[in-house]
């Protein structure tokens, strides 16, 4: 939430939108508009995560680190695997991976057959660390500041710029 003094007194965006227009960049100015709203969301959806999970020791980049080793069936994941579930560069998948294991959460362990690959292996206080910090992501989640068909729609308009760029097979 951005405090009052900060809160501008009209849509930055908006405002950008109209400048862009007026200095000739009419053709593209909506898709700017668009694509600078979908940055701003995601900095403020992030920004309260993050600030929600900071107590818990964590970001939102490591609590999925967590969470995709609790969803594995024996709470160990391969670390380009990890990296490629999150679509991430190996090195932000190192870095997340370094810092929990730094917290005790979890531990690097040689693969049992193949000696090329290293597994990310959850431990038990990362279980529990990803069981509390699920509450609070949950409770920001609970509360988008959107309606429930807006949410639907968004997936689905997102979904195909995904789909477009190449993130998954197209349905």
């Amino acid at each position: 939430m951005v405090s009052d003094a900060r809160k501008a007194a009209v849509d930055p965006i908006a405002e950008a939108r109209r400048q862009w227009e007026a200095h000739g960049m009419g053709t593209t100015a909506e898709a700017m508009a668009a694509i600078t709203s979908v940055f701003r969301a995601q900095q403020i959806y992030l920004n309260r995560i993050d600030r929600a999970l900071r107590p818990l020791g964590l970001t939102f980049a490591r609590y999925e680190v967590l969470m995709l080793l609790v969803f594995s069936r024996r709470g160990t994941l391969p670390l380009g695997i990890l990296g490629s579930r999150l679509q991430v560069h190996p090195t932000s998948v190192t870095n997340a991976v370094d810092r929990l294991e730094a917290q005790g959460l979890i531990r690097r362990v040689p693969h049992p057959t193949d000696r090329r690959t290293t597994l990310a292996e959850l431990l038990d206080e990362g279980r529990e660390r990803a069981e509390e910090a699920s509450k609070v992501v949950c409770a920001i989640f609970a509360d988008p500041g959107l309606d429930p068909a807006d949410l639907g729609l968004l997936f689905e308009v997102l979904a195909r710029l995904r789909a477009s760029a190449g993130d998954f097979e197209a349905w």
